[in-house]
């Protein structure tokens, strides 16, 4: 058979089914056990796109409906493995260019062009990603067309050797990583790339993955129906939560639903036999995500400031009222800033520099790129700079920056929060677009950012073992220390800070003022000629971020 449209409309919601229905294990994949191992949900939700294709489209000929799906995956794509993924679609697009059918041929050329726009996207590639899973199924389907070991109409037959060659190429993924020989796990993002290739591949056998994910049919509460105007607790917290294996069962979550009913009120808390779905106004958002990684991975969040109406982070369930047209402003200043953060005194800080947009983003909650578009487009400005302030959210932003064409927009590479704010001191609004860039980029350099989270499962790393639940500490995005209370895991941290002239210290939102005063007191104590700041940032998942300046 060859591909005709409807059949490659098909592929592609079985491949976003296989992803949604094995997400959780494509998150487990990640190396460290830090509250960032989102893989799998990032890849869900970049492909979950196509579903919004409508009927009548699906029905278009293989060259105008893979553009319109390339298109649909580009701008919600989260992550950089969401990001890699929909750049290989969009790569199969470009291929697939006035093909009304595809053939082996189509098909193979697909596979090198999609490889060719991943890699291109990626400044230094690495061996044993999901690049090497791609580029291995490239080659190889374009040796077998070469030779002649598929007729032309075998596209099921090519397909399922390319899935053979991956499956291959991704087994072999940890000979290439010595660190994922050492936690024995192979690449996510490899991993979820074979997901989304075994889904179509199923299709094309005419047994397409069907989605058994039932939270549409569990606990789907009308969130709208809460009066948001008469509720004094300030964000409006929803997650839903994929549980580990050793909460499978109703009437495991008790200790979640009372925590959740005691920080916050208009609480809705469902637990079925896989998810638990929860509702609540709350003043401490942070606590209730880290409660729920006690019990499993976070599938679904959203955080919506009540107060200031600003709302941040995925939501794909919303209620079927349209929503307002994004804003567009009309450029009214030289330089504009976007900026993407987690936490309500983060977020001040940022606009207290300057920031004219802030996203609200980061670990596990990853803006699409059609969120950085719009912060873009609703900032007034003729030059706008991205700060990603994540690593994983900067291959995004710069796919974000190719789409909009009305200005000009220059995405940094900030991988932190306090690489952010040390680009954003470091701009000087009488220079011009390219010295600033440079200053700011150059600022980058000057400051180390350290962070203390908590670790979410037993894993080996460097021949440390951790343990779920005890205190990581972070240099530069690199676990450095682990410890079992985040004062102890601080107390290591601050031996690295000497030589530091200046130090913030963002606490985080489950931090009270005996935690933030306790804080202060070790880093002052280990560093006496420093400045110490300390601002409290509101941020989840992270007890403490330090930016620390010579």
């Amino acid at each position: 058979m060859k591909l005709d449209g409807p059949s490659l409309y098909a592929l592609f919601i079985s491949a976003a089914n296989a992803l949604d229905n094995n997400k959780t294990a494509i998150n487990n994949m990640n190396v460290f056990p830090v509250p960032d191992g989102d893989t799998g949900i990032n890849m869900s939700l970049t492909l979950d796109a196509v579903r919004k294709l409508d009927d009548d489209f699906a029905q278009k000929n293989v060259s105008d409906l893979s553009k319109k799906i390339a298109s649909l995956i580009l701008r919600a794509a989260r992550g950089n493995s969401g990001a890699i993924l929909s750049l290989f679609f969009r790569g199969m697009s470009k291929a697939f260019a006035n093909c009304e059918e595809a053939d082996t041929s189509d098909v193979a050329r697909a596979f090198k062009k999609g490889t060719e726009e991943a890699y291109r996207a990626v400044m230094n590639p690495t061996e044993g990603t999901i690049l090497t899973v791609m580029r291995r199924c490239s080659e190889e389907a374009e040796r077998a067309v070469a030779e002649g070991k598929f007729a032309r109409d075998d596209v099921r037959g090519l397909f399922a050797y390319i899935v053979d060659i991956g499956e291959d190429a991704l087994s072999h993924t940890p000979d290439q990583l010595p660190i994922l020989k050492e936690v024995n796990v192979v690449d996510a993002g490899g991993y979820g790339f074979m997901t989304a290739l075994n889904g179509m591949l199923s299709a094309l056998n005419n047994a397409p993955v069907e989605r058994i994910d039932d939270t549409d049919e569990v606990a789907e509460a009308d969130f709208s129906s809460f009066d948001t105007e008469s509720i004094t607790f300030p964000y409006c917290t929803e997650c839903i939560v994929e549980k580990y294996e050793q909460f499978v069962g109703e009437g495991h979550a008790e200790a979640f639903h009372k925590l959740v009913g005691k920080i916050g009120d208009s609480v809705v808390f469902v637990e079925d036999e896989s998810i638990i779905k929860v509702h609540v106004h709350t003043d401490r958002p942070g606590k209730v995500l880290e409660k729920a990684c006690e019990f499993g991975m976070l599938a679904t969040v959203k955080i919506e400031n009540m107060r200031n109406q600003h709302s941040a982070i995925v939501s794909d369930k919303q209620d079927k009222k349209e929503e307002p047209k994004p804003i567009k402003a009309a450029p009214e200043k030289p330089f504009g800033f976007v900026s993407v953060c987690m936490g309500n005194g983060i977020r001040e800080t940022f606009i207290d520099l300057g920031v004219d947009n802030v996203i609200f983003g980061g670990q596990t909650m990853n803006p699409s790129t059609q969120d950085i578009i719009d912060g873009v487009n609703a900032t007034p400005a003729e030059n706008v700079f991205i700060l990603p302030n994540n690593k994983n959210i900067y291959l995004v932003a710069v796919q974000a920056s190719k789409l909009i064409k009305d200005k000009k927009v220059i995405v940094l590479a900030t991988r932190s929060v306090p690489q952010g704010i040390c680009a954003m001191l470091a701009f000087d609004p009488d220079g011009d677009v390219e010295s600033n860039t440079a200053a700011m980029e150059e600022a980058l350099s000057n400051v180390t950012s350290m962070s203390v989270t908590h670790a979410v499962r037993d894993t080996t790393i460097d021949g440390e073992h951790i343990e779920n639940g005890q205190m990581i500490g972070m240099i530069d995005g690199n676990i450095a220390y682990v410890a079992n209370t985040p004062a102890e895991c601080l107390e290591k941290l601050s031996a690295e800070m000497g030589g530091a002239s200046y130090i913030t210290l963002f606490c985080g939102e489950e931090v009270d003022e005996d935690g933030q005063a306790k804080a202060t007191e070790i880093i002052k104590s280990a560093v006496p000629s420093a400045e110490v700041v300390v601002i409290n940032g509101g941020q989840p998942i992270y007890s403490y971020i330090i930016s620390v300046e010579k």
